[in-house]
Order: structure tokens, then C-alpha cells, then sequence
């Protein structure tokens, strides 16, 4: 009790609540700025640490990172653009959405989801975050190749109506991936001699470049002098019955979410695609997916911001950091005095308890703060087009450059808007070059870290429990559509027989 009272006192400190609140609202900026991020906005924040005190700090940090994950999905939805790595799903149904005239609802959707999201993720962290470590801590790379194994057969789900095509674009993606240095042994490959290619190909610029710089290009070709009546609807939250049908699949996205942020190193972008595959398999409008579907924008979203408070669950239990972005607040914690491990549970819990509360706020101010800056970000669609795409190739230069102050990322981007323009030109999904590009690290470093641990022996792959059921689940997945053409042709027609009944 002493250590809740504690905790509530650091909750209601005047400069951890303004701390909080300024960080998110930061945080939704900085993330719907296409090529910032999450890493950058809590990266410069660092500084502030050092004269702000340990409550307020934390504060700060948690509301950067939950903004920035749901900022990123405001330029996803409005100009095909993904602000933030996470949001790379979102753009799937997000921008089809707008385009058709939705983009209030979607925009809706969106906040509804982020928040819904972070804020399940943070009730399970509070209690159950240590079980969630140890679940966590048997994740070996077996698993974590099952795993993205599982989230690739989504290819297959976004590529219903060029089925060959999407393959060849998430192979494209794959290979796209493994530019670079070897992540096992260390040599280069398909550099061609480029030094700059030898760090491969940065996630941010290729994203940027391949949804932002090709649509630029593609409203250029249709020399359009209008964007339309498209996009010009207002904020709008689902209502009520809405939200009782899709209640499941924010439920569900969310235990996602939270779930692969307890494990260390796969991130939210991964998370959000294996929730969006979920999504598209189970859901009953799967059909619909890629065309402006509130099941997959609300998939990405809830599971993208679920991550923010799963991941801090190695973080703080374990010291591991989820991702590169808890990896800087774990080094926030430290410089404040902190010590994340599993002692911190017993000889800290005020703090935890703190860690907790304000990752709540965090959601709910999220949640204001997106209700209130979305309108604001949707009226940039009411510029003409020219003025809106000249913006557009602005954010995306700037945004790019400043990540690494590299101008080779400069080129990459134009090179991936050119490809993606040529890939959209001759019918090729752009999903699932995406899909390919996001997963294939973790599939290709678990399988090779996985095959050395075994001597080489596949056997492994199958005795795994966990590995076991994610195979079983592909399998299951990929052979569906078989399945129900065998039972149809298997189930006689059952025809109506006139009734009698006069």
C-alpha cells in the first residue's frame, strides 16, 4: 500500500503531469513527420533528462513513445505515407479508406485502436508482467523463425488479385533486405562495391521512398489538377455498435501487441504485420483487406501500440530492451538511477507502480491529443494537389536526412519511389515488398542462429513446442483455401424443396 500511495504521489506531481502531456503531444508530431520516428523524437529528448527530475523524465519519455507510435499512423492514412516503421500496415487500409472519402472515420479508427491498445497492453503489464518475462525468455531463435514464418504468410492474404505478382514483390522485398553486411558472419553482400550500401538499406528511407515518392510520381502521371472531394471528412470516432462488432479484433490485436513486445529485438513493425495477418485470416470481411478495411487498420494500430507497453516488460523485468527504442530508455532509466533487472520488482515497486500509471496516462493523453490534432493534420488534404505533393517531397527530404545526415539516403529514397512507381505501374501490390522487407531480418538471423545452435539439423525446427504450433498455424493457413474446395466439392448441394405448405 505504501509503495501505491508512493507511486501516486509521483503520478500527481505537477511536472510529471505537464511532462507527459507535452512529450505526447511531441511525440504525435514529430511521429506524423514521415522519416522521424519514435527513436529520433525520444533520442533528442535525452538531453532534457538531465535537468528535469526522475518522475518527469520517465513521464516524458513513455509520452514521447506512445505518440510517436500513433502518430506515425496520421501521414499513413492522409498521404500513403507511414510517419513511423510501425505504421508500415496501416497504409494498407488506412489510405484506401481516405481515398474513398473515409478519412474521419479512419482517422477515428485509428486513435480508437492506438488507444485501446496501449492501454490493455499496459493493464496486462501491471499484472502480469513477470510471467510475461519468463514466456518471453523461451523464445529462442527456433521460435522467432516460426514466428516470422507465420507473419509472411500475409503475403498471400494482401495478393488476392494478382496472386503471382505479390510473391515476386515480397521475394523482391526479401532480397531487398539482405543488402548488406551478413548479420552472422559478418561479410558483405550485393554491395556492389558502394560503401554506403554495405550498412543496407535503411527501413526509414525505403518505406518513405516506396509509399510517399511513388505516389508523387503516380498523381503526377495522372495530371490531376484537383486531389477531389476525397478526403475531406471530418474527425470522426466509430460509433458504439461499431465498436461492439470489431470489438474482437481489437481485443485480440492487442494480445498480439503486447504478447511480441514482451519479446526482445522484434519491434513494432513486426508485431503490427502478424497482427494484420491474423486479422485478414480469421476476420469475416477478409476480402475487403487492402481495399479500406477497418480490420486491418484497426489490427495494425491496436498491436503497433500495444507493443509500446509490452516491450518495456524485458525492459524493466529482465534489462533487456524490447526494441531500439526501449534500448535509449533504458539508458534514460540508468542515467536516473534506476536499475531495470528482477530485483527492481522487489526493491522499487513505487517506481514500477509509477512506470505503470503513467503509461495509462500516456494512452489516455494519446488518445485526447489525437482527437485534437487530427482535424488539424487533415486539413493540410484541402490544399491543392501540386501544393500538397510539393509539401509532401519536402517532409520527405528533410525527414530522411535527418535521421543519419547521409545524403545516400537521399538516394535510396528516390530510387525506391521510382520503384515503386514502376511496380504500381505494371500492377505489383506494394504490400507485400513491404511485408518481405520488414520480416526478413528476423527470419533470416533466427533460422541461421537457430541451424548453428543444432549442428546444422532441421530437427530442432520441429520438436520446438511453440515452433511447432506457429508451423502448424502457417500450414494451416496457406492450405485454407484447398481445404474449403475439397469440402465443397465433397458437400453435395443441398437444393430447397418447395414447401407444402398451402
Amino acid at each position: 500500500m505504501d509503495a501505491f500511495l508512493s507511486a501516486l504521489s509521483m503520478l500527481t506531481a505537477v511536472d510529471a503531469l505537464l511532462a507527459v502531456v507535452a512529450g505526447t503531444l511531441v511525440g504525435i508530431i514529430i511521429g506524423a513527420l514521415p522519416g522521424l520516428g519514435s527513436l529520433l523524437a525520444i533520442t533528442m529528448a535525452l538531453p532534457l533528462t538531465f535537468v528535469l527530475g526522475q518522475g518527469a523524465s520517465i513521464a516524458l519519455l513513455l509520452g514521447i513513445y506512445c505518440g510517436s507510435i500513433y502518430g506515425g499512423s496520421l501521414s499513413a492514412i492522409l498521404i500513403n505515407t507511414p510517419g513511423t516503421p510501425q505504421s508500415a500496415a496501416t497504409v494498407l487500409d488506412g489510405f484506401p479508406m481516405a481515398r474513398r472519402g473515409d478519412a474521419g472515420l479512419a482517422l477515428g479508427w485509428s486513435t480508437t485502436a492506438s488507444a485501446f491498445g496501449g492501454i490493455l497492453a499496459t493493464i496486462i503489464l501491471a499484472v502480469a508482467s513477470p510471467l510475461l518475462a519468463k514466456i518471453g525468455i523461451r523464445f529462442g531463435p527456433v521460435e522467432y523463425f516460426a514466428l516470422g514464418l507465420f507473419a509472411l504468410t500475409c503475403i498471400v492474404t494482401v495478393s488476392r488479385d494478382n496472386l503471382v505478382k505479390g510473391l515476386l514483390a515480397g521475394l523482391l522485398g526479401l532480397f531487398v533486405a539482405v543488402v548488406g553486411q551478413d548479420p552472422v558472419t559478418g561479410y558483405l553482400r550485393y554491395d556492389f562495391g558502394v560503401f554506403d550500401l554495405s550498412a543496407g538499406i535503411g527501413l526509414v528511407p525505403f518505406l518513405v521512398g516506396l509509399f510517399a515518392l511513388s505516389e508523387v510520381f503516380w498523381r503526377a502521371a495522372e495530371k490531376k489538377d484537383e486531389i477531389g472531394p476525397v478526403i475531406r471528412s471530418a474527425f470522426q470516432l466509430p460509433g458504439l455498435a461499431e465498436l461492439r462488432r470489431r470489438a474482437m479484433v481489437l481485443v485480440k490485436s492487442s494480445l498480439i501487441g503486447t504478447w511480441i513486445g514482451t519479446l526482445p529485438g522484434v519491434g513494432a513493425a513486426s508485431a503490427s504485420m502478424v497482427s494484420y495477418a491474423e486479422a485478414k485470416r480469421s476476420s469475416p470481411n477478409k476480402d475487403k483487406f487492402g481495399t479500406g478495411e477497418p480490420d486491418g487498420l484497426i489490427a495494425s494500430e491496436a498491436a503497433n501500440n500495444a507493443v509500446s507497453s509490452g516491450a518495456m516488460v524485458p525492459t524493466l523485468s529482465l534489462g533487456v530492451p524490447g526494441d531500439p527504442i526501449t534500448a535509449v530508455m533504458l539508458g534514460a532509466l540508468v542515467l536516473q538511477g534506476v536499475t531495470p533487472g528482477p530485483r527492481l520488482f522487489l526493491e522499487n515497486q513505487s517506481l514500477v507502480l509509477f512506470i505503470f500509471m503513467m503509461l495509462f496516462v500516456a494512452n489516455i493523453c494519446m488518445f485526447l491529443g489525437g482527437m485534437l490534432m487530427s482535424p488539424l493534420f487533415s486539413r493540410i488534404l484541402r490544399l491543392p494537389e501540386p501544393l500538397l505533393m510539393a509539401c509532401v517531397v519536402v517532409l520527405v527530404a528533410t525527414g530522411t536526412y535527418s535521421i543519419n545526415a547521409n545524403p545516400f539516403d537521399l538516394l535510396v529514397v528516390l530510387i525506391a519511389g521510382i520503384a515503386g512507381f514502376l511496380l504500381r505501374y505494371n500492377g505489383f501490390p506494394l504490400a507485400p515488398m513491404v511485408i518481405g522487407f520488414v520480416l526478413s531480418p528476423m527470419i533470416e538471423q533466427s533460422l541461421r542462429q537457430g541451424l548453428i545452435l543444432n549442428q546444422g539439423s532441421f530437427i530442432a525446427f520441429a520438436t520446438s513446442p511453440i515452433a511447432a504450433v506457429l508451423f502448424a498455424l502457417t500450414a494451416l493457413f496457406l492450405l485454407w483455401p484447398v481445404i474449403r474446395l475439397v469440402q465443397r466439392r465433397l458437400r453435395p448441394e443441398r437444393r430447397r424443396r418447395p414447401s407444402s405448405d398451402y
